[in-house]
């Protein structure tokens, strides 16, 4: 038995998968949209931060997103500095191989930073309770951690903010 006997359709040909296929559902969201703040501190020596970003399920493993951090320094001196961002360090980022594809990022510059994620690189597979982690730590500066809780699947148009005091400024989530 052949499962992928063309069919006769109107203006085409078509596999029987394509015709029993489920549709697709609109509603469900692909891509989660995260803008971070950075400050722009006045201070004597300004330095760029190292920033983290998980992803956290209650039970579950930490899985990175992306990290900032100056990966173009020879023989990859910036990930000496990379246990600066603690929290990220002992949740996931100690077992980590750096540069990593897709996760690894330029320090960015003060100001909005945009950035998407898929439902894959998210790793939220399965229904449930999840919380955005993002932590910055920055030579010569301070430490910072924000938690935004989401629920996946998230409806468009969903999000969360939260804001920080030092480190970070606002961020704010969005799903579409």
């Amino acid at each position: 038995m052949q499962l992928s006997t063309p069919v006769r359709i109107v203006g085409g040909t078509i596999g029987l998968g394509a015709v029993f296929a489920p549709p697709a559902l609109a509603a469900d969201p692909a891509t989660m949209d995260v803008t971070i703040t950075i400050p722009q501190l006045k201070v004597a020596e300004y330095h760029k931060p190292y920033v983290a970003i998980w992803v956290e399920k209650a039970g579950g493993t930490a899985k990175t997103v992306a990290v900032w951090y100056d990966h173009d320094m020879k023989a990859n001196e910036g990930t000496k500095w990379l246990r600066d961002v603690r929290q990220w360090w002992r949740a996931s980022g100690r077992s980590m191989k750096f540069p990593a594809n897709g996760v690894t990022g330029a320090t960015r510059a003060p100001g909005a930073q945009k950035i998407s994620f898929t439902r894959a690189q998210l790793g939220a597979a399965a229904p449930g309770q999840y919380t955005l982690v993002i932590e910055a730590a920055r030579e010569v500066g301070g430490r910072e951690l924000l938690r935004i809780p989401f629920t996946w699947p998230a409806k468009a148009g969903a999000g969360g903010r939260a804001a920080g005091k030092t480190e970070l400024g606002a961020v704010s989530v969005a799903f579409r």
